[in-house]
């Protein structure tokens, strides 16, 4: 068998982001695509696939650090590639848009030169308030944050079933292999 030609790959702190990137592998998987699931790190090598989906828990409004280095190594690729940022944050009212939108801004500023993202999306995640300090909680409490999970799992749905239909009108089809046009003679 041959190996996987698209990756769904991630860096998790706690697990929420584990928990997207495997519904996101499901729904392109159920588009027909070849996918692996998988974090990435050191030992994974972007070159290996044709198509890369990569997101990160987000921390101090960075991506964590084996995302960055798994980016930096696929910047300059020519293969498609999609990012999603797991946050406290989900963006359904007026400031929870604007902070999401800032978030986006400030993580992909964080992205390496030359890397080229077809989208980037940001969603909400599991918030745990267990050794934030009182000003923190305060603060997120004022901004209308509450603890518990926040994933939006129709939006993630939604958002990965996009990416599939723009792979398959790209000419992936299930088995990984792009489409070369036949010659008429």
């Amino acid at each position: 068998m041959s190996a996987p030609r698209v990756l769904v790959g991630y860096a998790t702190a706690q697990g929420s982001t584990a928990g997207i990137a495997e519904r996101i592998a499901t729904v392109l998987t159920s588009a027909g695509h070849a996918v692996l699931c998988r974090p990435v790190g050191p030992d994974l090598d972007p070159a290996a696939f044709d198509t890369l989906v990569v997101g990160s828990a987000v921390h101090d409004m960075a991506w964590l650090p084996p995302a960055t280095d798994f980016l930096r190594r696929a910047a300059g690729s020519d293969r498609p590639i999609w990012c999603f940022s797991v946050g406290g944050v989900t963006p359904r009212g007026p400031l929870t848009r604007r902070l999401t939108v800032q978030e986006a801004h400030r993580v992909a500023r964080g992205f390496p030169g030359g890397l080229v993202v077809r989208d980037h999306r940001i969603f909400g995640g599991i918030v745990q308030m267990a050794g934030v300090p009182l000003w923190g909680r305060l603060f997120w409490r004022l901004m209308g944050g509450r603890p518990g999970d926040h994933r939006d799992w129709p939006a993630i749905e939604a958002w990965a079933r996009s990416v599939a239909a723009e792979l398959t009108a790209a000419g992936m089809p299930a088995d990984g292999r792009a489409r070369t046009p036949r010659s008429r003679g």
